[in-house]
């Protein structure tokens, strides 16, 4: 707790003066709020000697100018802490979107979408709400039971003496609260982060639930999650009932016990009558802040829980960056020339008696030349592809694009040189326009970036998009549902084409089109890709037929590259392919 809260005071070290302001007229106006029992003290001894009516207007309009100057500070209390507190809110999540997505895509494998959402989202505003709010009014309630009991002993040492030994316990039971409110609450955000990933998962996959018939079934799953997460807050709101119940009743009890010792106090001539109502009048204002102690704790226990989750995330260590001093690139005159030297690859989580998945690719794509990578499913042709742009990092061995290596470059230049589209399309949930210029440079005037778009349209064969609605400017809703397969695929293809990349990378880009609309496609195709330098996942002899050579990968490494004509004469490995749908070649023996 002591660490995380130290971290915290890290953060909003840029603000701390305003908080400082805010914490001082907090404490002032419960100061101010104090001193009303004293004008009270004084109006009761003045009337029990000399009652006139000038004293109770003086004090009156006293207790009034109190008042106004009370409401003054807490008015400025919001003033000075509002507004700071929730710019580091933003900040706080601002760095944490940005910290996803500079992670490596390896980090995603441990982390449900729905726990980062609230993390970024629940955890980042309890946090706020602690600095905003819960810091500066613990200071503020400790300082008005300390100056409270101050003033209490002031009128007697006997009641102030009795009313705090009645209420230690509280301390005991605070700290007894706060071990296990603590587990209850990180087991609750635990369980609302789990819950949040179902909903999640359930809204992108509603399509295969349905499908299958399985919707009962996720139901099922559900309930069982809500129900741990309700049954977890039920115990949360126990233990809260039960130390609301000593807070409240340990503070009326010293009242009771104080009222009896105050009238024989009275009786005995050891305290005057203004004095026990100023000591019953200061009691009343120390109780609210004491019973404020105990929801505050379990605040700084709700946030203490939020931070360390939120810093779970942010010390992750990010193994793909950029290097300190990268090698400047001209990316507008990049001819994307690829050669891979001895790559060799393999997953992190990669049982360690597995081989490497990719063991010694070598490969060299000429400048402009379109290049076909060929192999069986499931041999790593996609993540082959993926280490180009740094998606995933190479375990050995050498990438380079026009003779640099991409460990050398800038990541943000790395992957303006190239472009990619996935064999899982993964669409926006925006308009046409917005998906397709998604690797555009923003800064480029409205007219040339539309022109950019539909050209890449036309090339992707995506002229359905004028017959849409709004036409380019359509939404195309989750995940581009409302859109079929194909037309996805060939959105996302024309996302690639639209970047201009000097090296396109495409992940088997025709799989969800039929054999006419795979035609026109390929046709188009061939006109962008003439002069870009190109590497294509094939499945199919039609996409074959987009190459000007093809690499041929088998048992982790490119055995072969030459044409397809060439390699269906010399190759016995690549004409079984070819001939073998189910094992990732075509349809039609070639």
């Amino acid at each position: 707790m002591v660490d995380a809260m130290a971290r915290l005071w890290r953060i909003i070290a840029p603000i701390r003066l305003r908080l400082y302001l805010g914490i001082l007229v907090t404490v002032g106006a419960s100061v101010v709020g104090l001193m009303v029992p004293q004008v009270l003290e004084a109006l009761v001894n003045k009337l029990d000697t000399s009652p006139t009516a000038a004293t109770v207007w003086i004090a009156g309009g006293v207790v009034i100018a109190l008042g106004l100057i009370e409401a003054v500070l807490l008015w400025l209390r919001r003033v000075f802490a509002i507004g700071p507190s929730t710019n580091i809110e933003r900040q706080m999540r601002v760095r944490f979107y940005n910290l996803i997505l500079e992670m490596p895509v390896a980090f995603f494998n441990d982390w449900g979408s729905g726990q980062l959402l609230s993390r970024a989202q629940q955890d980042v505003s309890q946090i706020r709400r602690w600095i905003a709010f819960g810091m500066i009014m613990l200071v503020s309630s400790a300082a008005t039971v300390l100056v409270g009991s101050y003033m209490m002993a002031r009128s007697s040492w006997l009641l102030a003496g009795t009313f705090l030994v009645v209420i230690i316990p509280i301390v005991l039971l605070t700290y007894r609260f706060q071990q296990d409110f603590s587990v209850l609450t990180r087991r609750s955000q635990d369980l609302n982060g789990e819950i949040s990933t179902t909903v999640e998962q359930s809204v992108q996959g509603i399509r295969v639930l349905k499908a299958f018939g399985r919707a009962r079934y996720a139901l099922s799953n559900f309930d069982v999650s809500a129900r741990a997460l309700r049954d977890n807050e039920v115990r949360k709101a126990t233990t809260t009932a039960r130390f609301d119940m000593f807070i409240l009743a340990l503070p009326e009890t010293a009242l009771g016990i104080c009222l009896l010792l105050g009238l024989f106090q009275v009786n005995s001539g050891a305290m005057n009558v203004g004095q026990l109502a100023s000591f019953f009048a200061t009691t009343t204002l120390v109780v609210g802040p004491t019973r404020m102690l105990g929801s505050l704790f379990g605040q700084a226990v709700n946030t203490t829980t939020a931070l360390e989750r939120y810093f779970e995330v942010m010390d992750s260590t990010n193994t793909i960056v950029s290097p300190d001093n990268p090698v400047p690139v001209d990316v507008e005159h990049a001819t994307g020339e690829l050669v891979m030297d001895d790559v060799r690859f393999r997953y992190h989580d990669a049982p360690a008696d597995q081989p490497d998945l990719l063991r010694g690719v070598n490969l060299h794509i000429r400048p402009g030349e379109t290049m076909a990578l060929v192999g069986v499913t499931g041999n790593g042709k996609s993540t082959l592809l993926q280490l180009i742009p740094r998606i995933f990092d190479i375990t050995s061995g050498q990438i380079t694009i026009d003779g640099v290596s991409v460990h050398d470059m800038h990541l943000d230049d790395v992957r303006r040189l190239t472009a990619f589209a996935f064999e899982d399309t993964t669409l926006f949930s925006s308009s046409v326009r917005d998906n397709v210029l998604l690797g555009v440079d923003p800064k480029l005037p409205e007219a040339v970036q539309e022109e950019i778009a539909w050209e890449a349209l036309s090339a992707a064969d995506a002229g359905f998009v004028a017959e849409l609605v709004d036409g380019i400017d359509t939404p195309i809703g989750e995940q581009g549902f409302s859109l079929s397969g194909g037309q996805r695929q060939r959105l996302a293809l024309a996302r690639a084409i639209a970047a201009r990349p000097a090296l396109l990378l495409l992940d088997d880009p025709l799989s969800a089109l039929d054999t006419k609309t795979e035609e026109r496609v390929v046709g188009q195709l061939r006109a962008v890709l003439d002069n870009t330098t190109t590497l294509i996942i094939a499945h199919r002899s039609s996409t074959v037929a987009l190459a000007d050579r093809v690499a041929l990968l088998d048992d982790g490494q490119i055995v072969a590259v030459d044409t397809h004509q060439q390699l269906l004469r010399t190759s016995q490995r690549y004409r079984y392919l070819m001939a073998t749908p189910a094992r990732g070649g075509s349809e039609v023996n070639i």
